[in-house]
């Protein structure tokens, strides 16, 4: 019996980023060079797969430094610790590594800056995740307000209107977080924004590859952890750009196959925390399926790579 014919469209840029290559890697080093255990606080990366890859390789995933005992090292997630977090792990004499991506770095230096300068904090971002975590945790309670959504910008209550400045979450939808910007900017003319854009160049080179792709598929799938914010950003964006179905996926056993019964055209991306054996394996879950023909949705080039810390640069 021959194969339906199906075109499946696949984004580039799509899956890992500078970051995430960055925060693996730097949990490998330290396994090389301290051996097992090493210890990590918070996952990684949002992906169960690099989390369960690493946990068989040695690491231990652990939600707080008091998990960890004093004298094996831990890493602290690419996603950023608040403050007291390092501070913690001086006070106990411990060797710690910082796999904070730098483009998150680049956020609590801004904030920090800000707050120098007399000025209270904005913060646009997810409540309970972990990269707001660790940004509103650069500065003392109360100077850093959360915002959400538009309808949160009316509400909050700042200390002077005139003496304000905000940071985003790095990975947020690009076209939502414009929207509250606006709304910032109308309430509090004086607020002062950062000098670059906060998003990454990762989130939005994968959202804009997802706006070009999604009008011309009848399905989109993305591959990403229910918990990473870019990846549940990306099915969001597909939606808005026209895609009747787009849904966020962790593996191929995870494809709902009678949902994608009748299409003749399928889109595939994946968030920046999920490795490129995933979507290898859902295209050739297809392919078992369809007689698939696949075209690429170009629409950057990445080239951005980021130093691990000298420490792991160093001989033991």
């Amino acid at each position: 019996m021959s194969k339906q014919p199906l075109t499946l469209y696949l984004a580039a840029p799509r899956g890992f980023c500078a970051g995430v290559d960055r925060a693996i890697k730097i949990v490998e080093m330290a396994l090389h060079k301290w051996g097992a255990p090493v210890y990590v606080r918070h996952e990684i990366v949002h992906n169960k797969f690099v989390v369960d890859s690493l946990r068989d390789q040695g690491a231990i995933f652990v939600e707080e430094l008091d998990d960890c005992p004093p004298d094996r090292p831990v890493i602290f997630s690419a996603h950023g610790v608040p403050k007291s977090v390092p501070a913690a792990a001086q006070a106990r004499e411990m060797i710690y590594v910082d796999a904070t991506c730098p483009l998150v770095s680049k956020v609590h230096i801004e904030a920090q800056r800000h707050a120098d300068n007399g000025l209270q904090m904005i913060m646009i971002g997810h409540e309970g995740h972990p990269e707001t975590i660790g940004t509103m945790g650069q500065l003392p309670a109360g100077e850093v307000l959360l915002v959400e959504t538009v309808a949160d910008v009316a509400t909050v209550a700042v200390r002077d209107a005139a003496k304000l400045a905000f940071v985003t979450q790095t990975t947020l939808s690009v076209d939502d977080t414009a929207d509250i910007v606006a709304a910032l900017h109308a309430r509090f003319p004086a607020i002062v924004g950062p000098h670059k854009e906060d998003i990454c160049y990762a989130t939005t080179n994968r959202q804009e590859a997802v706006k070009a792709m999604a009008p011309k598929c009848d399905a989109m799938l993305v591959v990403g952890a229910p918990n990473s914010s870019n990846s549940r950003r990306l099915v969001e964006v597909g939606a808005r750009a026209g895609c009747a179905y787009a849904q966020l996926v962790q593996r191929a056993t995870d494809i709902d196959w009678r949902a994608l019964d009748g299409i003749a055209t399928m889109g595939i991306t994946a968030g920046a925390s999920a490795p490129e054996v995933l979507i290898n394996e859902v295209i050739d879950a297809f392919r078992d399926r369809y007689d698939v023909t696949v075209e690429m949705v170009v629409t950057a080039e990445e080239n951005v790579e980021f130093k691990v810390p000298r420490v792991l640069r160093e001989t033991v």
